[in-house]
């Protein structure tokens, strides 16, 4: 499993939305130069964010404003947002195990329900990080 580039862009994207307000305009050309991508790639993150109800985007002179404070935007939030397969399970599994197998035939039973825990693990983890965290740790670099 690997998470895409997607998650780390937005977490970026929040993060410099919220270090930079009040001094620049918060801008999907500007995020871009700090995120080191293209604009066009952080403009269809902001339109996910936007669409969970993180981020509100106003077109022409406003920029993206954040809807909640940093503390309340977790790790779970940005994943489901921008992760476009993070309504399914995180473990793919193989289509035709031979039923006349011990081992095919029992394989779902036998794994489906520690695949599931793992998961439910890895969301109540990203549950309880959010961006307030990071934000921190940037501002604590800083000095």
């Amino acid at each position: 499993m690997q998470i895409s580039t997607k998650f780390s862009i937005a977490v970026h994207l929040l993060t410099a939305s919220k270090f930079f307000q009040g001094t620049n305009k918060i801008t999907s050309n500007f995020l871009a130069q700090s995120i080191g991508s293209n604009p066009v790639i952080v403009r269809n993150i902001m339109l996910q964010l936007q669409k969970a109800g993180i981020i509100d985007v106003k077109r022409g002179p406003g920029g993206i404003t954040l809807t909640r404070p940093l503390s309340q935007i977790s790790f779970l939030d940005v994943y489901k947002a921008v992760e476009t397969n993070s309504d399914e399970s995180l473990f793919k599994f193989h289509e035709n195990p031979n039923p006349n197998c011990p081992v095919g035939g029992n394989i779902h039973a036998a794994l489906d329900g520690q695949l599931a825990q793992i998961q439910k693990n890895f969301e109540a983890d990203l549950a309880k990080r959010n961006i307030q965290q990071v934000y921190d740790a940037i501002v604590a670099a800083q000095n």
